[in-house]
């Protein structure tokens, strides 16, 4: 949001009935889950969800279906970050008792590097592998060659 305070994700109080039989009281927290989607500005903008949303086929009017689905989309990111970071202080820890008589700092930065992303992202079924790149020497690609040598 434009004034820095976080808005809570709209939230619907259908799991804590999960267990009541009554179909009317769930459509009534259905309607209301649906209309705060109105009120509710996620953090990945409503642009943004309708372009991937064209491009992969789907077009709907409706706007708290697009803004349902920037939702999950930033729960997903939201999981993966906050497993890469506990594969960073792992990974990190690991490094630090191995490095044995070196003096550690109490506050070291934490580094998120591909690594610690892939194994997060590895649990969700995705694999992330670094592309190799090959050369001849240093400069290769980076001076233009004359055409007709």
């Amino acid at each position: 949001m434009a004034d820095g305070r976080e808005q809570a994700a709209p939230t619907s109080s259908a799991a804590a009935g999960a267990g009541d039989s009554a179909p009317l009281h769930s459509d009534a927290q259905l309607v209301d889950f649906l209309s705060s989607l109105l009120d509710y500005t996620p953090t990945i903008p409503d642009e943004l969800a309708e372009h991937y949303l064209s491009r992969s086929g789907f077009q709907c009017p409706d706007i708290r279906v697009t803004r349902l689905v920037s939702i999950a989309a930033q729960k997903f990111v939201g999981e993966i970050a906050s497993d890469a970071l506990q594969y960073c202080k792992i990974r990190q820890t690991a490094a630090a008792k191995d490095k044995k008589g070196h003096v550690q700092a109490k506050e070291k930065r934490l580094v998120l590097n591909t690594e610690d992303l892939s194994q997060a992202l590895r649990e969700y079924g995705v694999n992330l592998q670094r592309q190799e790149y090959f050369a001849d020497s240093i400069a290769a690609g980076t001076a233009k060659e004359k055409i007709g040598d």
